[in-house]
């Protein structure tokens, strides 16, 4: 479902079409070498929809931090190295947090 080319040895974990906070609807996704956010277009006519501009791509070792927030509107929340703040709105938050932190620990 993703437009954005792997890189070499590259494998992804989870991916879930989402929403964060700044950056509105798009498809989250993890991999074993980062975490990036592509914008989604779709249309209500044909219930399709499709993956357009790379809104965010950081690697898995510019992540400071990740954490669970929320009770009904469940998110993820990440937090780079550099100070910025992602909050994605997923389904299973605590699944997010347990995988990106355990492929952090995999690059170590």
């Amino acid at each position: 479902m993703s437009s954005v080319q792997p890189r070499k040895g590259e494998k992804l974990i989870l991916q879930e079409d989402c929403s964060e906070d700044h950056l509105k609807n798009g498809l989250l996704t993890l991999t074993n070498q980062r975490i990036f956010f592509e914008k989604t277009e779709g249309t209500l006519a044909t219930l399709s929809k499709r993956t357009g501009k790379l809104l965010l791509d950081i690697s898995l070792n510019e992540i400071k931090e990740s954490k669970r927030e929320g009770f009904l509107l469940k998110k993820v929340v990440i937090i780079t190295i550099h100070g910025d703040i992602y909050k994605f709105g997923v389904l299973n938050n605590s699944k997010w947090t347990k995988e990106i932190e355990k492929s952090r620990s995999n690059i170590k």
